[in-house]
Order: structure tokens, then C-alpha cells, then sequence
């Protein structure tokens, strides 16, 4: 359930937050019932996915040295900060010898790292998140947080719901990494052109919240991931 408003921080505190935190305060049921998603939803998709996740482990690490999971920092509701749970994709290190983003023929990227990335398989251990309540499966993607404090006065709107591991953004730009690959400077191209289209969707989605609209959007995401257009 959303905060009070006059305890949210300092930085969310604005006008062009107020009206996207009005709109949520209306939503109360539907609020409720995506958080009961998450947990239930969590928890059953960890009992499911448990072996296959194990087996997934053991190829990493058998491909290269390194941890199996990458935590790197991310921002989620109210601004927290918290170490989101994925497969690690990349070598190890990577965000210390290149961007946050990664682009498509970015050569830190593993082979098996490739494969789980292409379908996605990389997100599986999210269900963690999901489960702690730092993640939802439908939201705003969680930044890094050197990307959070370039945030616009009304971006900060996201920060009212858990970040996603799926939204309307993310189908729209789902090949984002090629989009970033003729980038001289990857990190502004992300801070000047993707982020603002992103979030143009990510807003849209606030405003439009709604509980039915979240399960339409796993879904769609689903045939996205398969490529198919759900348009």
C-alpha cells in the first residue's frame, strides 16, 4: 500500500508526483491485489522453477569463473536501494570494465550468459525479489542507481510501486541492447534518448494502473519474448 504523503522522501515530494500518487490512492484494491500476486505468485514459481534454476547454476559456473549470480545496486519503491537477483551473464566484474547497460554484441557477455539473455532465463532468480517485495512482476525496470539521480522531477512518479521485472517499456524495448550498439557514449545515449521514451511508458502505466492491466502486460510479454506481435 502506498506510503502517506507526507512521508514519502524528500526528493518524490513534487507536483508532478502528487498527480500520479492521487491516481494510485483510488486504486487501493487493485494495489493489494498485485502485491498478493507477488508473494503467492513468488513463492509457487520458486517451488517450480527450483531444479531448473540448479541446473542453470551448475552451466555458469562450469562456462566461467565467477559467481553465479550478479547483485548488482538498483532502486526500487521510495527510493531504496537493493541488490537485485540475476544469473550472471557476463564476466565477472563487468560493470567495473564497461556501462551499466549492456549493448548486443557487448563482448563481456558469456556464451552461456548469451543463451540465458536471448531467453530471458537470466531474470529466473528475481523470484527472490519478488518474494521480499523489492520487485513486482509488472513495473518499472529497476535502475541503477547512477541513473536514478538523473532522474526528471516527474520520473520520480515510478518510485511509488516496486520496480518490475516486466512493463510496457520493457516489451517496447526489448532490443534495447542493439538500439545502444552504434553508441559512442552508451551511457548518455541511455540518460538523453532511451531513458525518456522508456519512461514515457513506464508514467503511462502509473496513470493507467490497474490490477486486470498488469496481467494483460505479463502476458504480452510473454509473446514478446517468443516474438510474436501482440499488436
Amino acid at each position: 500500500m502506498l506510503k502517506k504523503w507526507e512521508t514519502l522522501p524528500d526528493f518524490m515530494k513534487n507536483d508532478a508526483v502528487r498527480a500520479y500518487y492521487d491516481s494510485l490512492q483510488k486504486k487501493k484494491i487493485s494495489m493489494f491485489l498485485k502485491r498478493a500476486m507477488d508473494f503467492v505468485g513468488g513463492v509457487i514459481l520458486l517451488i517450480i522453477l527450483a531444479i531448473p534454476m540448479a541446473i542453470i547454476a551448475v552451466m555458469i559456473k562450469l562456462d566461467s569463473k565467477g559467481p553465479v549470480f550478479y547483485r548488482q545496486e538498483r532502486v526500487t519503491t521510495y527510493g531504496k536501494h537493493f541488490k537485485i537477483h540475476k544469473f550472471r551473464t557476463m564476466v565477472s566484474d563487468a560493470d567495473k570494465i564497461g556501462s551499466a547497460v549492456t549493448v548486443g554484441n557487448d563482448s563481456r557477455i558469456t556464451k552461456v550468459g548469451a543463451k540465458l539473455r536471448g531467453c530471458r532465463l537470466d531474470e529466473l532468480p528475481q523470484v527472490f525479489d519478488l518474494i521480499s517485495g523489492n520487485m513486482s512482476f509488472v513495473g518499472t525496470r529497476p535502475e541503477a542507481v547512477k541513473y536514478v539521480k538523473k532522474y526528471k522531477a516527474e520520473y520520480m512518479a515510478t518510485l511509488l510501486l516496486p520496480a518490475g521485472i516486466t512493463s510496457e517499456a520493457s516489451i517496447r524495448y526489448k532490443d534495447e541492447a542493439e538500439l545502444l550498439d552504434a553508441a559512442d557514449d552508451v551511457d548518455r545515449v541511455y540518460v538523453d534518448e532511451v531513458l525518456p521514451g522508456k519512461m514515457k511508458y513506464n508514467l503511462q502505466s502509473i496513470k493507467e494502473f490497474s490490477f486486470l492491466g498488469e496481467i494483460a502486460t505479463m502476458f504480452r510479454t510473454v509473446f514478446a519474448v517468443l516474438g510474436k506481435d501482440y499488436e
